[in-house]
């Protein structure tokens, strides 16, 4: 005989609590933000460095082909009833003739397709990570890992990034991080917020690590191919034969249309390594929300294969422009440290604290930067990194000029050429 249930007995007042999973979800981009005092000077008009979206100026867009692939899904009236919880076939077939390289070759059944590539990065997180368990992640790093890792109860452990180095990992320290509960490591190349590109034997020496401590890495290449010139782009993927890699990207960065939500993950698997579990796991997870927009889906092969060269050229040759003349104007202002960044759309700069004593953090400094100049700089603290801001590289050349006279100005007004003894000193490379 079953034990009787207890009823629930009726209640006077309303108590509907949020869930451990909602408490726990917590974004420090948003909060660190939100809580900021941000008054534009009203003589001024605002010029936002702050928002990693290539389509908030007008000025990056993108090509019919693109265009006209979307509109002829749409007009085909086939797709608007629900697909396979992981995408259609011809699409992820697309997805895995796109991705594959020599060394690194994949099929359809190797591709789920997500909602953007925030998506993708909840699916294998979810996936890998057990509550109790740690996720290894850059810092500074895009605040979304610690996001979605906490909230599921996944330990956050943040391996360093040298900013000497142009923000390669710190191997010692990632190595040193490592214990019987760590899951997984997530790197994130090319990198938000750093502009980092890493090179083949940077990549090498990290899946070295994996390999030794029989970890799975998560691959965030977002910004796959968005490399600068002088520089290449090396899949994770295609540089091992025994780690296995569940690499997540999507149409967001290269293609500039974040809001089409179309992200993917591949899952690199030589020794099948996912075959018992995790592949099935990410086909699980899929069925949460059955599939991202079926439109874009079907316009996906005709984006990946159609899509001119010649944008990808333009785009990386804008950003890449914005970045030099970026990098030339604030090298030259006192208390200033620009690291030039290598690909992607960011460059990370560090405030010399020492000569702005009247400012406690970056957060209270780029805060003073909009009052007084109206230009908004994302403090890096909202990246764990403080004393150092990010710039987005997208904005038109003109607004970008503009914004480095502001920024000198303000600099100008504030820098003390003698720091104070007793002034708030820039904290090191490595902040706890």
């Amino acid at each position: 005989m079953e034990p009787p249930v207890k009823r629930r007995r009726p209640a006077t007042t309303w108590d509907v609590p949020a869930s451990n999973i909602a408490r726990n979800t917590f974004n420090p981009i948003r909060s660190i933000v939100d809580g900021m005092k941000l008054t534009p000077n009203p003589d001024k008009p605002m010029i936002a460095l702050s928002i990693g979206d290539p389509t908030v100026f007008g000025n990056l867009r993108v090509p019919d082909q693109i265009e006209t692939s979307v509109i002829k899904s749409l007009k085909q009236h086939k797709y608007n009833g629900y697909g396979p919880s992981t995408g259609y076939e011809s699409s992820r077939e697309a997805v895995a003739k796109y991705v594959s390289t020599e060394k690194s070759p994949v099929t359809s059944k190797d591709i789920v397709l997500t909602s953007g590539c925030s998506g993708a990065l909840d699916l294998c997180i979810t996936c890998l990570c057990n509550p109790g368990q740690n996720l290894l992640v850059p810092r500074p790093g895009f605040s979304i890992y610690k996001t979605l890792a906490e909230s599921l109860g996944i330990e956050v452990k943040f391996y360093n990034l040298l900013p000497e180095k142009s923000w390669e990992i710190d191997l010692d320290h990632l190595e040193g991080l490592i214990d019987d509960k760590t899951a997984a490591v997530l790197v994130n190349n090319p990198s938000n917020p750093c502009g980092s590109v890493y090179s083949k034997q940077h990549l090498q020496d990290i899946l070295k690590i994996c390999d030794t401590w029989k970890l799975p890495v998560i691959a965030d290449e977002i910004y796959e191919h968005f490399v600068f010139s002088g520089f290449d782009y090396h899949p994770m993927a295609s540089l091992t034969d025994t780690v296995p890699i569940l690499s997540c990207s999507g149409l967001t960065k290269r293609f500039l249309v974040p809001g089409w939500r179309l992200g993917w993950i591949v899952i690199y698997d030589k020794n099948n390594v996912f075959s018992q579990e995790i592949r099935q796991g990410l086909l699980c997870l899929s069925q949460k929300i059955l599939g991202p927009n079926t439109i874009i889906q079907a316009a996906l092969p005709d984006i990946l294969e159609n899509t001119p060269e010649s944008f990808y050229t333009e785009t990386l040759e804008f950003i890449e422009s914005n970045a030099k003349l970026f990098y030339k104007h604030i090298s030259a202002i006192p208390g200033l440290k620009p690291v030039m960044p290598q690909g992607a759309m960011y460059m990370m700069i560090g405030i010399d604290m020492e000569h702005f004593p009247e400012y406690k953090d970056d957060v209270e400094f780029t805060e003073s930067m909009v009052t007084e100049q109206s230009v908004f700089c994302l403090p890096a603290t909202c990246f764990e990194f403080p004393n150092f801001f990010r710039v987005v590289l997208t904005v038109p050349q003109d607004k970008l000029k503009e914004a480095c006279e502001r920024i000198k100005d303000f600099c100008g007004q504030h820098y003390q050429k003698k720091p104070l003894t007793n002034g708030v000193k820039m904290n090191g490379h490595h902040p706890e």
